[in-house]
């Protein structure tokens, strides 16, 4: 389902991953250039010829999480063979982002974000938008077959919160499963 969100054989995603790894360890108001440049084996100097920004390289995480996101979903929707994947799909997406190989960067867009200037902020939730308007479908859907009692836009909102929550609490490593996780949370949804 997800495609890597960073080439490692790139110099800027090896940059990219790092800093992720960085914002979510200490927070991208905590993090400096110099920690971004150490963790790649660089001189603070030498990192712009990279990006140009502190803020650049948040926008190049978050915008990369959103396309990662919304593409695996849109793919995840069309492959379902009925309503009942589709809402599986939904939950699938978002909690293996938030637990996969891009759980760094994904932390980083669910509790970073408004760091980015306003017009960053703005070009991020157009992403964004088009990601939800394919819960809204599938909600919306739902919802009309009987399946969920719940306004989809409630349902939606309750659900990306309460998911992104589990970044919180939820052991990869542990007894749940991730399918195990994304089973219970859809029984709680559906009717």
């Amino acid at each position: 389902m997800e495609h890597a969100l960073f080439d490692p054989e790139t110099a800027k995603d090896r940059l990219l991953a790092a800093a992720a790894r960085l914002f979510r360890q200490k927070g991208f108001a905590k993090t400096t250039v110099r920690d971004l440049a150490a963790e790649v084996g660089l001189q603070s100097g030498s990192l712009f010829h990279h990006v140009r920004s502190k803020d650049d390289i948040l926008f190049a995480i978050l915008e990369r999480v959103i396309t990662g996101m919304t593409r695996d979903l849109a793919a995840a929707l069309a492959a379902a063979p009925d309503l009942r994947s589709r809402m599986r799909a939904l939950i699938a997406v978002e909690l293996t982002y938030l637990h996969g190989p891009a759980a760094d960067a994904t932390a980083v867009l669910f509790h970073d974000w408004r760091a980015l200037p306003e017009d960053r902020q703005a070009q991020l939730l157009r992403g964004r938008d088009a990601y939800f308007e394919m819960w809204s479908a599938v909600l919306t859907e739902a919802r009309a077959e009987g399946l969920t009692r719940v306004e989809p836009m409630i349902l939606r909102q309750f659900l990306h919160g309460a998911l992104a929550w589990t970044s919180f609490w939820y052991q990869p490593a542990g007894e749940v499963t991730l399918d195990k996780l994304i089973d219970d949370a859809l029984v709680m949804i559906l009717r």
